[in-house]
Formats: C-alpha cells, sequence, structure tokens
C-alpha cells in the first residue's frame, strides 16, 4: 500500500545516498591500512589517509521514548526513536562509534542498523554531538580512534597528505 506524502504524519522525505549500492563490506585499502597500523608496520598517518576518503557505517539503535501500559497488564513501547551511539571513555569523554563493514558492527551489536556516511561526515558528527573522538571498529578487527585536532581535521574535509620528504600535512581550504 503506498500513501501519498499528503497522508503520512511526517512528509519529509529521506534524502538518496550516495552509496545505493554499497554491499556493507570494507574498503579493502581502509581495512588494509587499519590492519598495518593495528600490527605497527603502517604509522597512524597512513591509516588516517585511508580513512578520511572512505565510507563508515554510523550506527542507530531504537531508543524508548514513552511505553504504556495494555489493558493485559503488559508494558509495550508507545514511541521510541533512533539515535547514534555515544560511548563514555573511562576519562569521561565522549566517543561516537563508526565501522568498516558490516561484520564489524554486528560484533559490536546485531541489532544495531548501519547509516552509510563518508569519513568526514561520521566526524562532524561527532563534533556535533560533542564527542572528543570517532572510534572505528570498536568491537575490531582493528580499532582505530580518530581524536582532538585530527578528529576536527578530518570533519572540516582536510586530508592527510605525505609530503615528498615522507612527512605528513593537511590539505585543506582556508577558511
Amino acid at each position: 500500500m503506498t500513501a501519498s506524502p499528503n497522508e503520512r504524519p511526517d512528509a519529509r522525505r529521506l534524502q538518496g545516498s550516495e552509496y545505493v549500492d554499497d554491499d556493507g563490506t570494507a574498503d579493502a585499502a581502509l581495512a588494509a591500512a587499519l590492519a598495518a597500523h593495528a600490527a605497527g608496520t603502517a604509522a597512524y598517518p597512513e591509516a588516517l589517509a585511508a580513512l578520511a576518503p572512505s565510507r563508515l557505517l554510523v550506527p542507530v539503535v531504537a531508543i524508548l521514548g514513552e511505553a504504556e501500559v495494555g489493558e493485559d497488564g503488559l508494558a509495550r513501547d508507545k514511541s521510541s526513536d533512533m539515535a547514534a551511539v555515544l560511548l563514555t571513555g573511562a576519562d569521561g569523554r565522549l566517543a561516537l562509534l563508526a565501522f568498516t563493514d558490516l561484520a564489524a558492527l554486528a560484533a559490536w551489536d546485531p541489532q544495531a542498523r548501519p547509516v552509510p556516511v563518508a569519513a568526514h561526515l561520521a566526524a562532524a558528527t561527532a563534533v556535533q554531538e560533542g564527542a572528543h573522538a570517532l572510534v572505528v571498529d570498536v568491537a575490531g578487527p582493528h580499532t582505530f580512534v580518530l581524536a582532538d585536532d585530527d578528529l576536527h581535521r578530518i570533519a572540516s574535509g582536510w586530508t592527510p597528505v605525505r609530503l615528498e620528504d615522507g612527512d605528513w600535512a593537511w590539505l585543506g581550504t582556508a577558511d
């Protein structure tokens, strides 16, 4: 059954995604870079450079808004909202979770729903939510933490680049 936009309680439409053909697998270059970084055979900037242009999956989970008790005495969900997941670290700082693929997301929480986004948008969401970090693949196979200044640079669309002398720098537009 198809309802017209005027018949729905909320007539907003979801925006199309650039990832409509995404099958949920990890970008091979990103997976290799994160594995190499975890093994100690690649430096942090190399993993960061692979992450910057990648698609990540930001998990959303249902949060109970309101419950009601039916005539049978059983509690039921009256309303719920979908929310991105923020983790609180031992130091009290917040981190947004993101995953490289569906397998990594399911290893963390099989009930979470993936929202595919560009890495810079995931980083921007973390900043907007007041998080200090973006934690990628928290349940493995290779956890990577993007934090502080690097988080803000990726959120602003900047890209880490390797210079001719082997050092790293940030490439972005001036404000």
